[in-house]
C-alpha cells in the first residue's frame, strides 16, 4: 500500500508539504505542487478519507446548498465559495434544493449525515421559526432575505438598499414613469418583497409615488418570464420611461421582450437589473445594475463557517453585503 511519506520520497519534498498539497492549502508553489500531483498519480496514492476523519473529527468537505444551480447568480456564487473554501483546507459539495422548505431541510439533514463538517445554505423557503430547523450543535451560516441571526450566522444581501439605489437613479435620470418586474411571492419576507420595498422607498425618499399599476410580475423569475412580463408591460399600453428588474437574469428577459415590440433601450426606456451577474456587462446594451460584492459575501460566509466549526459554541453574527450600482448603457 502506497504512503504518503512513498509520496513524498517519490517527489522529494517533506510529508507535510504532500499534506498541504492534497489538502489544496496555500503556500505551495506551482512547480512543486505539479512535482507532487505527477508523484501521487505515478505512484497511485489514494487518501485513506476514513482515517482522516477518525483521526480529526473532520472530513474536510463543507456542503453548499443554493436554489438553482443552472442560474447564473448561484454558478458565481458557488465559483467564489470554492474559490475561499479551498484557502481554508476545505473542498466544497454542492448541492441543489429548489427554493422549497423540504428540499432546504433535507440538505441540511444530508449534509450533517455525510459528515461534512458544516453547511452554507441559501435559504428561500424556510422560516426561521420552523420547528423543524434544529441545526443542534452543526455548523450552519445561512444566506438569504430571512433573518436567521438569532439562531444561525447569516451573511445577506443588500435588497432594499441595492434595489432603492437602483430606482433612485433611474429617478435621477429623469424617468417617472418607472415600472417594476418582480417576482410573484409579494407577501412575506423574500427577495421579491424587499427589493419592492426598495423600489418603493426611492419613491417616497423623494415625494413621489410609485403607480401600482405599473407592477409587473414574473413568474419562476427566469428569461422567458421577463420576456413575457416585458411584452405585458408594452401590450398594456401604460406609458412608461423605466423599468427596475429583480434580478439581471428577469432583466434579460425584458430586455429581449422590449426589443420584440420595438422598444428601444436606453433611448425609449432605461433599464437596471440586479445581481450584477458576468453576463450583465457583456449585452447589448450593456446592463446597467446592483452589484452586491459577491466575493466578499463567500468569504464572510466560509470565514463564519469555518468559525463556527472552531467554536460551536460561539454567539451567531449577521453581517449584510456591501454593494456598489454599475451604471452601464441601459441607463445613459
Amino acid at each position: 500500500m502506497v504512503t504518503m511519506s512513498d509520496v513524498a520520497k517519490l517527489s522529494g519534498v517533506s510529508k507535510m508539504t504532500v499534506s498541504n498539497v492534497i489538502n489544496d492549502r496555500s503556500g505551495v508553489s506551482e512547480q512543486v505542487r505539479r512535482r507532487v500531483l505527477e508523484a501521487i498519480r505515478e505512484s497511485g496514492y489514494r487518501v485513506n478519507v476514513s482515517a482522516r476523519t477518525l483521526r480529526s473529527g473532520r472530513t474536510g468537505v463543507i456542503g453548499l446548498a443554493v436554489p438553482e444551480v443552472d442560474r447564473p447568480y448561484f454558478g458565481q456564487l458557488a465559483a467564489h465559495v470554492i474559490d475561499q473554501a479551498r484557502n481554508h483546507g476545505f473542498q466544497v459539495a454542492i448541492e441543489q434544493t429548489g427554493a422549497a422548505a423540504a428540499g432546504e431541510l433535507n440538505a441540511i439533514t444530508h449534509s450533517h449525515a455525510l459528515h461534512f463538517d458544516g453547511l452554507i445554505l441559501s435559504a428561500v423557503g424556510l422560516d426561521p421559526q420552523d420547528s423543524r430547523l434544529t441545526g443542534g450543535d452543526y455548523p450552519i451560516v445561512m444566506l438569504g432575505e430571512q433573518d436567521f441571526a438569532a439562531r444561525f450566522d447569516h451573511v445577506a444581501m443588500p435588497n432594499e438598499e441595492g434595489a432603492e439605489a437602483a430606482t433612485a437613479h433611474l429617478i435621477d435620470r429623469g424617468c417617472r414613469r418607472i415600472a417594476v418586474v418582480t417576482g410573484s411571492s409579494l407577501y412575506g419576507v423574500n427577495v421579491v418583497t424587499r427589493r419592492h420595498h426598495g423600489y418603493l422607498a426611492a419613491f417616497a425618499a423623494r415625494g413621489l409615488e410609485a403607480d401600482p399599476a405599473l407592477l409587473f410580475t414574473a413568474r419562476g423569475m427566469s428569461l422567458e418570464s421577463g420576456r413575457a412580463a416585458a411584452h405585458r408591460l408594452v401590450d398594456s399600453g401604460l406609458e412608461v420611461d423605466g423599468v427596475v428588474a429583480v434580478s439581471d437574469t428577469v432583466a434579460q428577459g425584458v430586455l429581449r421582450g422590449l426589443a420584440d415590440r420595438g422598444v428601444r433601450v436606453p433611448d425609449d426606456v432605461r433599464l437596471v437589473g440586479f445581481d450584477d451577474i458576468r453576463e450583465a456587462a457583456y449585452l447589448v446594451p450593456s446592463l446597467s445594475t446592483v452589484a452586491p460584492d459577491h466575493r466578499w459575501m463567500a468569504a464572510k460566509a466560509v470565514e463564519l463557517i469555518t468559525d463556527r466549526i472552531q467554536d460551536p459554541a460561539r454567539p451567531t453574527v449577521a453581517y449584510t453585503a456591501p454593494f456598489e450600482l454599475k451604471i452601464r448603457e441601459s441607463t445613459h
